[in-house]
């Protein structure tokens, strides 16, 4: 996607990196709704996901998805294989999340029932309170002008 966004610049994007835990499901379980979102975006942008894989669901809740799924220990690991996928946009809440949306063209926080750090919420562009506002954006550039337009 490329976009221009008035009084805010050019945005692209190839690649739509999603945290697990806290950001696309609670308790490592990802909600059947968002599962569905999830093949709609992976339509128009590759859709990763990288998670620690703390509830040892990673493979079971998205392994029949067309997703990417990369497992990192740490924030240090997320950014690194973030970057791989550049330019991405970043959907995260945690405090191992910062560096990889610091670094995304567009950074989306996830303030759910998981709650998210100040760092993560401080490190996005745009601060939701449900992952399929997120993805509702990235499928429709209008959203994405109307809420970052200058």
């Amino acid at each position: 996607m490329n976009v221009e966004i008035p009084n805010y610049g050019e945005v692209q994007i190839e690649a739509v990196i999603f945290d697990l835990n806290g950001t696309l499901g609670e308790r490592g379980r990802v909600d059947e709704e968002v599962k569905h979102l999830l093949e709609r975006l992976a339509d128009k942008y590759t859709v990763v996901v990288i998670s620690a894989d703390t509830f040892g669901t990673l493979e079971e809740e998205l392994g029949g998805l067309p997703v990417r799924i990369e497992k990192a220990s740490n924030a240090a690991e997320k950014v690194e294989i973030a970057r791989g996928y550049s330019p991405y946009a970043a959907v995260g809440n945690g405090n191992n999340d910062v560096a990889m949306l610091e670094e995304a063209e567009l950074a989306f926080c996830v303030i759910g029932k998981e709650g998210a750090t100040v760092d993560a919420i401080l490190a996005s562009d745009i601060v939701v309170t449900d992952v399929r506002d997120a993805i509702a954006m990235l499928l429709d550039e209008k959203k994405l002008i109307a809420t970052l337009r200058g």
